[in-house]
């Protein structure tokens, strides 16, 4: 059977208190903007995570059996199935749980498939609930979920646009996102582009854009670059670092450019791949070194000369706000990006390139000359930019009218 973990059952914990049902990302597995929102609520209100498959289509590659690999161990109950997002998490989790799932959805009876798992593992949930039930979904796979499950409310929490994204088999995805959007009692977006995006199909959505943990970004103590990867520090200096997914939307120009035109130094890429450009395996000077726990991330921050964001100007990437971009302001080193729609609220305080070789000189001129004065006074609005009163906001608008009735 699935694997459930309660950190905190219904009837001992929050009783009478509206529920949230998420469906996202794997609770623990990486730091997304849902799980910063929902860790703050986890003191509040019951929560259940659903730990989904995700949306990318199965290749025959190393990628896909690995996260296959993973599935199967947490489905039977292999590992443990929740961990905390970060060293300052919750002292409690949310109810975690891994339902069985089919891994393609481009036929209606692939869909079919997964709605029957899932609907049978869920919905004793509200029979439990002492409360209401709000579902939100930050997933197009949930449009099989919406009207086969007596949630109070669904919310859509759109962060990227999945119809443009690498990998993914667009036109199922596309079909499912536009029945979310239509049936969705609740529609929040993380970028002005995303908002414009789903006012396209005739529906209003509310504005959040991301936070982030100030205090986390900036660690009391400093390690030793060997305690983050052995090795580490026979890596030339001076380093310049990027953290995230490497994958397709790194522009291989940008990056075969500025090491290039590099006297010394290193280019540090820091996270899991998927499917990236093979040339970038073959460029000088640039190093992928895997993930690294978020924990330790500030750390590497610390020891870096410059972060970059060298992103292509692509459909999906004009789309997304990436969680990093606040994260490398916070760390108080200079920052050169891509200049895209979720960089210029953030112009003054970081480089933007539109070029190469513009972002091969931004990049050059900051490892002589440092954190210019006028982008660390302009990272002083980072101060009102905090998850927790993101979160603050999240609640309000996904508990809206149900906190009057049932608090």
């Amino acid at each position: 059977m699935p694997t459930v973990s309660t950190k905190c059952s219904v009837d001992s914990c929050l009783a009478g208190r509206p529920g949230l049902l998420v469906f996202s990302d794997d609770w623990g597995r990486h730091p997304s903007s849902c799980q910063h929102l929902v860790r703050r609520l986890l003191d509040r209100y019951p929560v259940w995570w659903v730990n989904t498959i995700g949306m990318r289509r199965p290749r025959w590659d190393r990628a896909t059996w690995q996260r296959a690999w993973e599935k199967l161990r947490i489905w039977f109950g292999g590992v443990p199935a929740v961990r905390s997002v970060s060293a300052n998490a919750a002292p409690t989790g949310p109810t975690v749980l891994n339902p069985w799932m089919w891994p393609w959805f481009n036929r209606p009876w692939h869909r079919r498939i997964n709605r029957t798992m899932l609907v049978r593992t869920l919905r004793p949930l509200f029979r439990q609930a002492s409360g209401p039930v709000v579902a939100v979904t930050t997933l197009p796979l949930a449009a099989d979920l919406m009207g086969w499950l007596p949630a109070a409310r669904w919310v859509y929490y759109c962060v990227d646009d999945f119809s443009k994204w690498p990998g993914l088999d667009h036109q199922a995805i596309e079909a499912m996102e536009q029945e979310v959007i239509q049936q969705a009692d609740v529609l929040i977006t993380a970028s002005r582009t995303l908002q414009d995006r789903l006012a396209s199909f005739g529906r209003s959505a509310r504005l959040l854009t991301h936070g982030v943990e100030l205090e986390h970004w900036r660690p009391e103590t400093s390690a030793a670059p060997e305690t983050l990867w052995p090795g580490l520090d026979r890596l030339e200096r001076p380093w310049i670092v990027f953290w995230g997914l490497v994958d397709r939307r790194m522009d291989i120009e940008w990056l075969e450019r500025l090491a290039a035109d590099l006297p010394r130094g290193s280019l540090l890429l820091v996270g899991p791949t998927d499917n990236p450009d093979p040339r970038l395996l073959e460029l000088a000077r640039v190093h992928q070194l895997g993930p690294l726990e978020y924990s330790r991330l500030p750390h590497l921050a610390q020891l870096a000369d410059v972060l970059i964001m060298p992103y292509a100007d692509l459909p999906v990437t004009r789309a997304m706000q990436p969680l990093k971009l606040l994260e490398y302001l916070a760390t108080g080193k200079p920052v050169v990006v891509r200049r895209l729609p979720s960089t210029q609220a953030w112009s003054d305080a970081l480089d933007e390139a539109e070029t190469a070789e513009e972002f091969s000189a931004l990049v050059r001129r900051r490892l002589a000359d440092g954190l210019p004065p006028e982008h660390r006074q302009a990272r002083r609005r980072l101060e009102a930019e905090s998850w927790d009163a993101k979160a603050r906001v999240f609640e309000q608008w996904i508990f809206e009218g149900l906190l009057l009735r049932d608090s």
